[in-house]
């Protein structure tokens, strides 16, 4: 969890629309997720 922490959007006072929140931990963990594969492989 405190990889997520840096994405702003996940707080949810910066999203304007609730609908829409759901979507943001996903696709930061997904954007984690990558960067650290895109690390290792380099």
């Amino acid at each position: 969890m405190s990889w997520l922490s840096g994405y702003r959007r996940l707080s949810p006072r910066y999203e304007r629309n609730p609908r829409n929140y759901p979507a943001f931990p996903g696709l930061a963990a997904a954007m984690c997720c990558y960067k650290r594969l895109a690390r290792l492989t380099t």
